[in-house]
């Protein structure tokens, strides 16, 4: 958590409390359902909370956007967007269903009205969204392909509607169709923590 106030010493006490929350909740979960590896528990709020938070640096979703988290897990990004944008609203997909119960039982205890949570692939989700947010689920040019039918074309954020995608390492082969439109910036510009290396937020416009 002390991560978490030092990069984002706005939040109100509800957030804060939302946030601390998290690390009881996993743990438990993570007991009866892997949803993260065991090292990574003990680094929860800087390599999973935090970096859910990256997608921030790209953009603060306006109130009544609506987001889809593709590949969500146990619920990242999209259960720390909800805490950190609570007048915005988000879907959260993944084909595994334990993992999806995971997600729909902590944002339940977080208290999260802001979040609906569906068990299907994302080929098979109709809906349309705003913004179609994911961390390294699937190669980007395959994702784009299949999130491009579920971007509503009317604008209410700073950002053209799109896609944005947390990624690590090289990334030069998955940008190379989108380089004239993709916007990517660097998390260790933002946090100092040594995780973030060569972690990278890439917004593509759909």
């Amino acid at each position: 958590m002390e991560a978490i106030r030092r990069y984002y010493p706005d939040l109100d006490e509800k957030q804060l409390r939302q946030f601390a929350s998290l690390q009881a909740l996993y743990t438990d979960w993570n007991a009866k359902i892997n949803v993260i590896s065991r090292k990574d528990m003990e680094n929860l709020y800087v390599r999973h909370v935090l970096h859910s938070l990256g997608i921030e640096k790209m953009i603060r979703f306006r109130g009544g956007s609506r987001v889809m988290d593709v590949g969500t897990g146990g619920g990242f990004p999209g259960i720390p967007l909800a805490i950190l944008f609570p007048e915005a609203s988000f879907h959260l997909v993944d084909g595994t269903g334990k993992k999806i119960k995971v997600a729909q039982a902590v944002a339940d205890a977080v208290g999260l009205t802001n979040v609906t949570t569906r068990h299907c692939r994302v080929e098979d989700e109709k809906a349309q969204f705003d913004f179609i947010v994911n961390r390294a689920v699937m190669p980007l040019p395959e994702l784009a392909g299949m999130v491009r039918k579920n971007i509503r074309r009317e604008q209410q954020n700073a950002l053209p509607n799109g896609l944005i995608s947390l990624k690590g390492g090289a990334i030069e082969h998955e940008i190379r169709p989108f380089r004239r439109q993709a916007v990517i910036l660097s998390l260790d510009d933002y946090y100092g923590e040594p995780f973030f290396k060569e972690k990278k937020v890439i917004y593509i416009q759909l």
